[in-house]
């Protein structure tokens, strides 16, 4: 039954495309935030752990959405630097665990805990190393770097390995980086704004993310 509901976030992370990464948004602004995305077609958000800070914070906003939206919205960990951070993570309700380096003590964890590991990586041989440590998806950051034709270039070899461009993606360009062989993107600050989040304009949150749904989609 647990391989099972593994196997159903990592179908809902493929289907959904698209994961909103939040950092340092917390308590009634998360929740709503995540009814703005929810609202727009938005449902995987990314919680970042603040490497330092207290792991504390990430693991009450994990569970807030989570006890709140009751699987409406998943939620996952970003930022993810250890073992203990994709414990706690988990403890704490998340689905799916997503870092910016090629960790295996990481990967390991997140797999023995039974969920979705989307570590970062760069070049081939880190896509690849992720991927036979146990990655489901790997999650190329950063990904504007490099641009779609770097995720084309990797993905002609490596097109049995599920990536995720992550790193400069917004309303405007998502589309490029799926045209290029990216499963999914990850958008950051130029989705969930935090001034925007700050002076509560929840709806022009929603109008991009709806915005870069249609792009993603088209």
């Amino acid at each position: 039954m647990a391989e099972q509901k593994n196997d159903m976030v990592l179908k809902a992370v493929l289907e959904n495309k698209i994961i909103a990464i939040v950092r340092g948004v917390y308590g009634d602004d998360v929740l709503r935030l995540s009814e703005a995305l929810l609202q727009s077609g938005i449902r995987m958000i990314e919680v970042t752990y603040d490497q330092t800070g207290k792991a504390e914070n990430t693991a009450d906003t994990i569970r807030l959405i989570t006890e709140h939206f009751a699987g409406d919205v998943l939620a996952g960990a970003g930022t993810v630097m250890s073992a203990e951070q994709a414990r706690i993570a988990k403890d704490a309700g998340a689905r799916y665990i997503i870092s910016p380096n090629v960790k295996e003590e990481v990967i390991r964890e997140t797999k023995k805990l039974n969920m979705v590991s989307m570590p970062g990586a760069l070049t081939p041989t880190e896509i690849a190393a992720a991927y036979e440590m146990g990655a489901d998806v790997v999650k190329i950051f950063p990904a504007s770097v490099l641009g779609p034709a770097y995720i084309k270039a990797v993905k002609a070899p490596l097109k049995h390995i599920p990536v995720m461009a992550v790193g400069g993606i917004n309303e405007k360009n998502a589309r490029d980086y799926i045209a290029a062989g990216a499963a999914g993107v990850g958008v950051g600050g130029n989705l969930v704004n935090r001034q925007w989040v700050s002076e509560g304009k929840f709806d022009e949150i929603g109008r991009i993310a709806r915005e870069l749904r249609e792009n993603v989609f088209c």
